[in-house]
């Protein structure tokens, strides 16, 4: 039973305390947010209340996660300083350098997002104490982190089972049932941000906290994925295709897919870097002499927001961001130069470029 509960916190955004148990990670008082607007209370990798969860959560670049297991799934695409994580200390609810603090790892308490805790104390004296009531092991930040790394697949399918067998199909009721049917979820960036439109833009009726994650979830890990693969067009890539430059195989990252279209043969690839590097020099790939530039017929990249299919030679690119793609530092698609404007104040990028003014030296910059 108590693992049943355990789950359906990690997916509802609802916290299960024993009855033995009188730590709770819900902030005793008004917690420090660093996010900004309507979004500032939800993590932005799963939705889930950063009030409820906030003795877990980490803070980096101006985005707060629930816990450690949502902070690593963000560092999957950006470039993180693990010099300016922040993390709440337990004892004090203050946001602290994590690289400082000490991590009780392993202890009874039920973890966030994983089957195994990790609560962090900015002395090493709370972090004692709190080992003699509840078991567990002091590691550093960098440890806990490696920790995380090594069981994070298996968090993940674990938060996957329990979403599909229960949290999408309720979500789906409660989107039919109470919600407008016309909600454009292109326009949202993450997750947290469509919560806060529901919300306030009143597409939904009134939801209770867990109608809301629900729905939430249903919405934008299945019903957005679907408008993307049947909806909109899409760079639509084979599963066994590969990049001919790096051999990744371009299925595994949809997100980053780009094409380049010959009269009788196209290539794919998983990313705009490796894209251009291919462009300005076929033969450096394989035997590819016949490939000339006026023969290319199309160019497709993918939108970053959208997730549709753009035209690569009429898109705005933002180089020197901290948004990592498969291969490290990549061009950044936009169809728009307002989103691509706003991704770059976002993400500290250096500069927009278009497509015709892209140069070798700053595609290989880009791997340095």
């Amino acid at each position: 039973m108590k693992k049943v509960f355990m789950v359906m916190a990690i997916a509802l955004s609802f916290i299960s305390i024993n009855a033995d148990e009188m730590f709770s990670k819900v902030a005793s008082g008004e917690p420090t947010l660093i996010q900004e607007g309507a979004k500032k209370q939800w993590c932005p990798v799963c939705g889930m209340s950063l009030k409820l969860f906030y003795k877990t959560s980490h803070a980096v670049n101006e985005k707060q996660f629930c816990s450690m297991r949502c902070l690593l799934v963000d560092m999957e695409e950006h470039n993180v300083s693990l010099d300016a994580v922040q993390v709440v200390d337990s004892q004090t609810e203050k946001l602290i350098p994590a690289k400082s603090a000490f991590y009780v790892v392993g202890s009874e308490i039920e973890g966030t997002m994983s089957e195994v805790s990790k609560l962090a104390f900015g002395d090493k004296k709370d972090a004692e104490a709190f080992i003699e009531e509840y078991d567990g092991e002091i590691m550093t930040f960098e440890a806990a982190l490696e920790q995380a790394k090594r069981s994070l697949a298996n968090d993940m399918a674990m938060v996957q089972a329990k979403k599909t067998k229960q949290v999408y199909p309720m979500g789906e009721k409660i989107f039919t049932k109470m919600c407008q049917h016309d909600i454009n979820l292109t326009q949202y960036h993450a997750i947290n941000e469509l919560k806060a439109a529901l919300k306030d833009k009143q597409l939904c009726k009134t939801l209770n906290p867990m109608q809301h994650q629900a729905v939430s979830l249903y919405l934008w890990e299945v019903k957005r994925v679907e408008g993307l693969k049947g909806g909109i067009e899409i760079v639509h890539v084979e599963e066994g295709e590969k990049c001919p430059v790096c051999g990744m195989f371009i299925y595994k990252y949809p997100k980053w897919a780009a094409q380049i279209f010959y009269r009788n043969e196209h290539f794919s690839f998983d990313g705009v870097k490796d894209m251009m590097k291919f462009y300005f020099s076929p033969r450096k790939w394989g035997k590819y002499e016949d490939l000339k530039l006026e023969g290319i017929s199309k160019i497709l990249v993918t939108d970053y927001y959208s997730q549709k299919a753009i035209d690569g030679r009429k898109a705005y690119y933002v180089i020197g961001s901290d948004v990592l793609g498969p291969m490290g530092h990549e061009l950044i698609p936009f169809a728009q130069e307002r989103d691509a404007q706003t991704f770059m104040n976002d993400h500290h990028g250096k500069s927009i470029v278009t497509f015709d003014t892209i140069t070798v030296e700053e595609v290989y910059a880009l791997d340095q």
